[in-house]
């Protein structure tokens, strides 16, 4: 059996746990044996990750084995029901050393909210940042073509998009343990590589992060830390279903030669890879996940 076979097993481990043996805790409960885990006690910053694809890379990190921060903006209620659901997983009985996953509130367009974010992270496991994977983004539902963009959604849309990017980026690049393990995983989009009308400001955001990861991949050479970028195509989560209809939907499920849309763990299986060390050897890439619709 080849390595990724083996951690993609090890992947859907919250699927499989009744098949593995147990043993009596401390405390009298029956919990798993432990087992090796890819990402074992390495911490994870996720951006964005209240919701959708953040959500679901939060959750597959933590079922890997990593100590999440959850980051959110200002759904405050539902990063605490991601990082009570990984501290309540029995994944996180596997792993050990409580908690397995906090919250905390950052903007990551503000320089200071991402530092205060890397902060966090480190104050609340006591170790360096090993993983850094920015989901956090928006776009404009609405749909406007380019013409009738108005200067006040751009600059929100790069605001966060490129910007964020950016500053996450920075941040990561001084504070992401090196010397191996360290990763930095950018969260782009397939419509970069196939433009559509009514979203050329997201797209355009979307274009300067996939440079921006191949810039800094190169300018870390030497560090141990990777730099990497996944383009997801459209991916069923409440971003893509808030600016479509469900005929709008239909079509673009008609287009895909797997005929469905993407999941969020479409997305987290393949971050889980590039975050753990069978993933070493890919650094400066740019990995669409869309089903082949591009």
């Amino acid at each position: 059996m080849s390595r990724i076979t083996t951690f993609f097993i090890t992947g859907f481990i919250n699927l499989n746990l009744l098949c593995l043996p147990t043993m009596a805790s401390p405390e009298g409960r029956i919990v798993p044996a432990a087992v090796a885990l890819p990402l074992q006690d390495r911490v994870a910053i996720v951006t964005g990750a209240s919701r959708g694809i953040g959500r679901g890379v939060a959750l597959h990190l933590a079922a890997l084995g990593a100590r999440v921060v959850v980051n959110y903006l200002s759904s405050s209620a539902a990063a605490s029901r991601v990082a009570a659901e990984i501290n309540s997983s029995p994944a996180a009985d596997i792993a050990g050393s409580y908690p397995r996953a906090v919250t905390c509130q950052a903007d990551v367009s503000k320089p200071d909210e991402v530092k205060a974010l890397f902060d966090t992270a480190e104050e609340a496991f006591g170790s360096p940042v090993h993983i850094l994977v920015n989901s956090a983004g928006i776009w404009d539902p609405t749909y406007p073509y380019i013409a009738d963009t108005s200067l006040e959604i751009f600059d929100r849309i790069f605001s966060v998009n490129a910007m964020g990017s950016f500053l996450c980026c920075k941040e990561a690049a001084k504070r992401v343990k090196g010397d191996g393990g360290g990763r930095i995983i950018m969260i782009s989009s397939s419509a970069v590589a196939a433009p559509s009308p009514g979203i050329g400001a997201y797209t355009a955001s979307k274009a300067a992060v996939e440079a921006m990861t191949k810039t800094l991949a190169k300018e870390l050479r030497g560090t141990g830390i990777s730099a990497n970028c996944v383009a997801p195509g459209a991916t069923a989560t409440d971003m893509l279903y808030g600016g479509m209809d469900e005929e709008a939907v239909k079509k673009v499920i008609e287009k895909c030669p797997l005929g469905r849309l993407g999941y969020p763990t479409d997305v987290a299986y393949l971050v889980g890879f590039l975050a753990s060390d069978d993933g070493e050897w890919i650094n400066g890439q740019l990995l669409l996940v869309n089903g082949g619709i591009v």
